[in-house]
């Protein structure tokens, strides 16, 4: 008698241990149907979603160097370097070590500190939770940077660090953005201890809650960074180094009639100041009009001058916006200007930056993938 097919998701596949090497051999002669480059939560959908559709994605996810942990580009993405992920669906607070055990590879386990106790999912789990499920469906994965492409014919021809070349008859293009930070050595010291680049991610964290904040921009977010703040802190400082904001009026009026919010006019972060224990408790603020330093009390630093797309490798290939974005030229959909090339996540969303809107990207990319690839007669 015929067996009926099995329900649920399919058997988990070994991991890949395959090293760059051996990949590298095994791609160099045939074009790769799609290449992902980014692994963060829109390259990680993007690979997931191409690799059920049978598209064999081949994943760039980054080269472990001392200049991409510094620049925030090192492999995983930048949720891999926040604590707690309270905002993202499907993982509430609770005791995760088993399932987490039991659903990553072992080999990555010692590359984190696992989960203990009862909070949220934090960065490093989530974004290798993305990665093993992403390979279980037989994404190929190499940790290695793109340094350069050629889109000016086909198959794309991408360029790596390690000297690889690889051809690939289309591209996603997941590399995201990094927060712009002040380069203070205290600012580092202190970044998922006090310090971030995102209110929205991490306000309601109880380390914030009914404390004296810091928000450091004068432009439309930060004015919305520190409008949203104020749901959580006790006072929300905001330092501006000239003696106005450079946000739009409205935005102006709405910080200027906040009670909640006060302007440090003239001013500049010049060092975070904490402990181990506690990590934030003070900053030092340096004015610009020789009134000399003084201390301010306060759990938290919120950086809101601007993010910088990660685009370099494009070298002008791809059109962008003016801050630098990779644009979407159709409504809707991950298209570039570049037909078959699709972009996800933070590289062309300079609006909500946030790791479920880029992991619905980096879907909608894999999709507009297939379709197109499908439409060019790919199989």
């Amino acid at each position: 008698m015929e067996q009926p097919e099995p329900v649920g998701p399919p058997p988990r596949k070994p991991y890949n241990s395959a090293t760059n090497a051996q990949l590298t051999e095994r791609n160099r002669l045939v074009a790769e149907k799609v290449i992902i480059i980014g692994s963060g939560p829109a390259g990680w959908s993007a690979a997931i979603y191409a690799a059920r559709a049978e598209l064999k994605p081949l994943v760039f996810e980054g080269a472990h160097t001392q200049e991409n942990y510094q620049n925030g580009t090192a492999p995983l993405g930048q949720l891999a370097l926040t604590t707690e992920v309270e905002n993202y669906p499907g993982f509430p607070s609770g005791d995760l070590q088993s399932f987490l055990e039991s659903a990553i590879h072992p080999e990555r386990i010692p590359l984190f500190h696992l989960h203990e106790g009862k909070h949220a999912v934090t960065g490093p789990e989530l974004m290798n939770l993305m990665r093993q499920q992403a390979s279980n469906f037989g994404t190929r994965i190499i940790t290695d940077d793109v340094i350069s492409l050629n889109l000016k014919s086909r198959p794309f021809v991408v360029h790596t660090l390690e000297g690889g070349k690889y051809e690939t008859d289309s591209l996603i293009i997941a590399t995201g953005a990094r927060a712009n930070y002040l380069g203070l050595p205290s600012e580092d010291a202190f970044k998922n201890r006090g310090v971030s680049a995102c209110a929205v991610c991490d306000g309601a964290l109880p380390r914030f809650r009914n404390k004296p904040l810091i928000v450091v921009g004068g432009g439309d977010s930060a004015v919305e960074e520190a409008s949203y703040l104020t749901k959580y802190a006790s006072k929300v400082h905001m330092i501006v180094r000239r003696d106005k904001l450079r946000a739009s009026m409205i935005m102006q009026e709405r910080a200027i009639a906040n009670p909640k919010i006060q302007m440090e006019w003239n001013h500049t972060l010049d060092e975070v100041i904490g402990n181990d224990k506690d990590g934030v408790t003070n900053v030092r603020l340096a004015s610009t009009v020789g009134e000399g330093k003084r201390e301010l009390p306060a759990t938290g630093v919120f950086l809101a001058i601007g993010h910088t797309p990660n685009t370099d490798f494009l070298e002008g290939q791809i059109e962008i916006n003016e801050k630098g974005y990779i644009l979407w030229k159709k409504p809707h959909r991950t298209e570039t200007s570049v037909e078959g090339v699709f972009a996800a996540g933070d590289v062309a969303d300079d609006y909500y930056r946030q790791a479920i809107t880029s992991a619905g990207t980096g879907c909608m990319a894999a999709l507009d993938a297939e379709r197109w690839l499908a439409g060019q007669g790919f199989h």
